[in-house]
């Protein structure tokens, strides 16, 4: 994808692969004005997933876009993208039992919100892990707003490469195989 991002519009609707500069590696969706899908393929929560994600998506400047979010699991989290230089930058501030407890997270969210409510309350919030990293943007499509296929399987090993490689979507941006 070789546009330049200028309005909130030219942003909505796009799926990012990102690296973070500690390896981490996040698939994100800019599904319309105020819901992001993600999935996780690195780092300590790495096979977790979310669809519908409500989010404070706006943009800050010409091409500069944050996004902003509270999940179920009290895990805050704030992004700022700069898709015109495939970088962005992202803090995420994990409470005190994702950090001692991350396996209960890996799964597809959407399904489990219960447990991740019990959770929360079961185990310590404080002392947070406050995680800021930038990221090198390494792929991004041109979805579409509101495209159920973007998001729509739990990640496996191997898939942001497939995604990169063309081997994933279709040209209307579908799945191939589903």
């Amino acid at each position: 994808m070789t546009k330049q991002f200028k309005t909130l519009d030219d942003f909505l609707g796009t799926h990012f692969i990102y690296t973070y500069d500690n390896g981490w590696e996040y698939e994100w969706y800019a599904k319309n004005d105020h819901t992001a899908d993600y999935r996780i393929h690195g780092g300590m929560v790495a096979g977790r997933w979310v669809t519908d994600q409500k989010a404070d998506i706006l943009m800050l400047t010409e091409g500069v876009y944050k996004v902003s979010w509270t999940e179920p699991t009290g895990t805050d989290v704030a992004l700022d993208f700069m898709p015109n230089e495939n970088k962005m930058h992202g803090t995420i501030f994990f409470p005190k039992w994702v950090e001692e407890h991350p396996e209960i997270t890996v799964t597809y969210q959407n399904e489990h919100i219960d447990l991740m409510e019990e959770s929360r309350e079961k185990y310590e919030t404080y002392p947070k892990l406050v995680v800021p990293e930038m990221a090198k943007i390494t792929y991004m499509g041109d979805a579409g707003q509101n495209n159920e296929d973007v998001i729509s399987e739990a990640p496996y090993q191997g898939m942001p490469d497939d995604i990169r490689n063309g081997k994933y979507f279709n040209e209307n941006y579908q799945r191939i195989n589903k």
